[in-house]
C-alpha cells in the first residue's frame, strides 16, 4: 500500500517528472492491480494534466520496464511472469494516492504553478523552429483553466524573457537563432563557473556522487531524452542553484532555460559522439569536484560550455520544420517580420 505523503516533488519540477515519480512509487510498491491499463487519458485525468506530460511519464516507465505493452492502446501494470488481463479503471479506483501537496490546494495560484513548468518548457523547446504567437484563450482551453490563470502564466513567462508582449498586446516568442545561441552560451560560460564556485561548499560527497552515478548510467546506455535532460539539469541548474548571489542565478537561469529546453527539439539531430562527449565532460567535472579540485572543475565547466555551443549552432542550421506531433494549439507560427 502506498501511504499518503506530506511531501511531493517540488512545484517547479516538470509535470511529467511529478507524474513519473508518483506512478513509479505505486508500481514498485505493487499498489496497482496487475493488468491495470495506464494510458495517456486516464493518467492525465488522475493528475488533472494534459496528455503531453502523461505520455512522457508513461514512456519513461515503459523504457524502465515498469509497465508493459499489450494489444490495446497504452500500457499495463505488470503481473509477474504471466501476462495479466487488461483491467480498465480510473486510477483513483485502482489505488492511486496523490501526494498531499497535489490535492491540498486547488486555488488559481496553485493551478498556475502546476501548469507553468510544462508551458515554459514547451515554449522554450519550440523557439528553434521560429517565431510564434501565443494565444491566451487557446492556452486556457488546452489546460482547462480560466483565461485569468492563462494570463498569469504568460505574464510569468514574459518576466523570464522567453516571451514578450508587443504593442498590439499580443504575446510573441522566438526565434532562437545562431546569434542568440552564441549570446546565451557566452553568458553561461562567464557566469556558471562563478555560481559553481559559490555553490560547491554546500554539497555533500554523497550528493555529488549520486550525480556522477547518473552520468555513468547514461554512459552505460541509459540515454532517453528525459535522462539526458535530467543530467543537464543536475549540473547546470540544480548544482549552480545553490550559489549565494540571487541576481547572478537569475541571469544564468534565463540563458540556461532556452538552451537546455532545446535538447528535446534537437534529440533526433544529436549524434552519439556528441552525447558521449557531453557525458564524459559532465563526469570529469564531478570527478574534479569529488577530488576537491574546485579550480579545475570551474575551468572544465567553462571549457564544456565553449565546446557545447558549436554543435547546437550546427543543429539549428539543419533543423527541419516543426513535427506535427510537437505542435501545440496555443502556439501559432508567424513570419519573422510579422507582429
Amino acid at each position: 500500500m502506498v501511504e499518503r505523503r506530506p511531501m511531493s516533488p517540488k512545484p517547479e519540477a516538470p509535470l511529467y517528472q511529478t507524474i513519473y515519480t508518483v506512478l513509479r512509487e505505486h508500481l514498485e510498491a505493487g499498489a496497482f492491480p496487475a493488468g491495470l491499463v495506464l494510458g495517456e487519458a486516464n493518467v492525465a485525468r488522475a493528475f488533472k494534466a494534459s496528455r503531453i506530460p502523461a505520455a512522457a511519464a508513461l514512456k519513461r516507465l515503459s523504457d524502465e520496464g515498469l509497465i508493459g505493452s499489450f494489444a490495446g492502446r497504452g500500457f499495463i501494470a505488470r503481473g509477474g511472469e504471466t501476462a495479466p488481463k487488461p483491467l480498465r479503471l480510473e486510477l483513483s479506483e485502482a489505488g492511486l494516492v496523490l501526494p498531499a501537496a497535489l490535492e491540498a490546494d486547488g486555488s488559481p495560484r496553485n493551478i498556475g504553478l502546476k501548469i507553468y513548468p510544462e508551458v515554459e518548457h514547451a515554449v522554450a523547446a519550440s523557439l528553434a523552429y521560429g517565431r510564434f504567437m501565443l494565444n491566451e484563450s487557446a492556452l486556457a482551453e488546452h489546460y482547462g483553466v480560466s483565461r485569468t490563470i492563462a494570463h498569469e502564466v504568460l505574464t510569468r513567462l514574459a518576466r523570464t524573457g522567453i516571451i514578450v508582449q508587443e504593442a498590439n498586446q499580443r504575446w510573441y516568442a522566438g526565434p532562437l537563432t545562431a546569434e542568440s545561441i552564441r549570446e546565451h552560451y557566452e553568458m553561461r560560460w562567464i557566469l556558471e563557473p562563478v555560481a559553481l564556485r559559490q555553490a560547491f561548499p554546500k554539497f555533500t560527497e554523497a550528493e555529488l556522487t549520486a550525480r556522477r552515478d547518473r552520468v555513468m548510467r547514461a554512459q552505460g546506455g541509459d540515454r532517453g531524452i528525459m535522462e539526458l535532460e535530467g543530467i543537464e539539469q543536475d549540473l547546470h541548474i540544480d548544482t549552480v542553484a545553490r550559489c549565494n548571489n540571487r541576481q547572478l542565478l537569475q541571469a544564468v537561469q534565463r540563458s540556461q532555460l532556452l538552451l537546455i529546453a532545446t535538447h528535446a527539439t534537437f534529440r533526433s539531430h544529436r549524434t552519439g559522439t556528441e552525447i558521449s562527449t557531453m557525458l564524459e565532460e559532465h563526469r570529469s567535472i564531478y570527478d574534479l569536484l569529488l577530488d576537491g579540485d574546485l579550480d579545475s572543475a570551474c575551468r572544465m565547466l567553462e571549457t564544456h560550455l565553449h565546446r557545447s555551443m558549436h554543435p547546437n549552432i550546427e543543429m539549428i542550421a539543419r533543423l527541419g520544420p516543426m513535427p506535427e506531433a510537437a505542435r501545440l494549439p496555443y502556439l501559432t507560427p508567424v513570419d519573422r517580420g510579422a507582429s
